[in-house]
């Protein structure tokens, strides 16, 4: 019997997903395990594996579209089996577009192409061209009287029009208004929003105006942890960074203030006794938050190689979900990009962020005396509901001790 392929849930942030890449096409035969196509959620692009077996006699959206979590994208069944009375009791989502397929006749039943009838583009031209091929011409701005058709009497298709222009991504929105060259030319340029900006606008913005942020500022003297570093990286395998630092005095001290380590779930707050750490990343479309789990008892070495390797993936696109669940606070560092100090919003259902600036080299005075000094801005981002001013101020006063005693780190 027929049965509808749905869009999975692959994230506990999804809502929708983008069907990047199909490796199975229209007559193909499943079984369960084998790839069928490539899904990109707000996180990552991730495999698509059937747990269903059959053959493929429908694909309800094309490469490129977004479709709702659980909308129709395809349907397996038994060669030749009807499956139209499963499109009509459950639609596919509306914001996907039909993909264009060209199927063999069987004995009893064609699977169906899902192309729309043939139409003409224009009353003048009278060029013949499916609905699909006329909207992604438009899209382009790709003129189809100069495109030349490859189906049945000249008739252009998705192909043709994808074929006129190999390889070029699909065109942003661009409007130019001339006015006189002396004075120059307002332009602008409007392209779609991504998976994952969607995702990141929505979170972000419930996180900030619905949990009362408050912010905590600190200075930390770095020229002790500076030394430390350069001897541990003597005899370190991997390269330990200051952010690998801060990743475990931050550690430590969570320990040592579980109200800080803490989440806000509506009715009851949720005091951690585990310590795993997200560490904010920047990527191409916009920011991942991989976790480093149980991070108070692990080295400086193995925070800074599993650091790294959650980086390279991320900007891969290959992050995992078990690898972004499950923090209970973060920490974002904008210091490697010369910023000096910020403030972060909080991520939930976490109740505390601590962005951390640059080190800057600045005269400090010390025991009555102006020396030169290097200096690091923390500012510790608190969810009120859960935080107040004092947890949050103890917990920083322990950073600053670790980070300016780094051996303490070590025991």
């Amino acid at each position: 019997m027929a049965e509808v392929v749905r869009m999975p849930k692959m994230s506990d942030t999804m809502t929708e997903g983008v069907l990047a890449k199909w490796h199975k096409k229209v007559g193909d035969k499943v079984k369960s395990g084998d790839l069928v196509a490539e899904v990109e959620t707000d996180k990552a692009t991730m495999d698509f594996e059937s747990f269903q077996e059959g053959t493929i006699l429908y694909i309800g959206v094309e490469e490129g579209k977004a479709v709702p979590v659980d909308g129709i994208i395809a349907v397996l069944g038994k060669e030749g089996e009807d499956y139209a009375s499963l499109l009509t009791d459950a639609p596919a989502a509306s914001t996907t577009a039909p993909v264009e397929v060209e199927t063999a006749p069987v004995a009893s039943t064609p699977a169906a192409a899902v192309s729309a009838p043939v139409v003409s583009a224009s009353s003048d031209a009278r060029v013949k061209a499916s609905p699909l091929a006329k909207k992604i011409a438009e899209d382009k701005g790709i003129d189809l009287s100069q495109v030349k058709g490859s189906a049945e009497n000249g008739r252009i298709i998705k192909k043709d029009v994808e074929d006129f222009k190999a390889g070029a991504a699909p065109a942003a929105k661009s409007t130019t208004v001339n006015i006189p060259a002396f004075i120059g030319q307002e332009k602008y340029t409007e392209v779609p929003v991504s998976q994952m900006r969607k995702v990141i606008a929505k979170r972000l913005a419930e996180s900030k105006f619905t949990a009362p942020h408050f912010y905590l500022k600190m200075t930390i003297d770095m020229s002790a942890a500076m030394d430390a570093r350069v001897k541990m990286n003597e005899v370190a395998q991997v390269k330990i960074s200051f952010n690998d630092i801060v990743l475990k005095a931050v550690a430590v001290a969570l320990k040592q203030h579980p109200n800080v380590n803490s989440s806000w779930l509506g009715d009851r707050i949720r005091y951690n006794e585990h310590v795993n750490i997200g560490v904010a990343v920047a990527v191409e479309d916009g920011l991942l938050v991989p976790v480093v789990r149980f991070a108070d008892g692990k080295s400086l070495s193995h925070i800074s190689a599993e650091v790294k390797d959650f980086a390279q993936k991320a900007k891969d696109k290959k992050l995992q979900p078990s690898d972004w669940e499950g923090s209970t606070f973060t920490i974002s560092n904008l210091g490697m990009f010369g910023i000096d100090e910020f403030t972060a919003i909080i991520n939930p259902p976490d109740a505390c962020i601590l962005a951390v600036g640059g080190i800057q080299s600045v005269p400090v005075v010390k025991n009555g005396q102006v020396v030169p000094g290097n200096i690091m801005k923390l500012t510790l981002s608190c969810d009120h509901r859960v935080v107040d001013g004092a947890t949050g101020a103890a917990f920083l006063q322990t950073v600053k001790s670790l980070l300016e005693e780094p051996v303490r780190l070590l025991v």
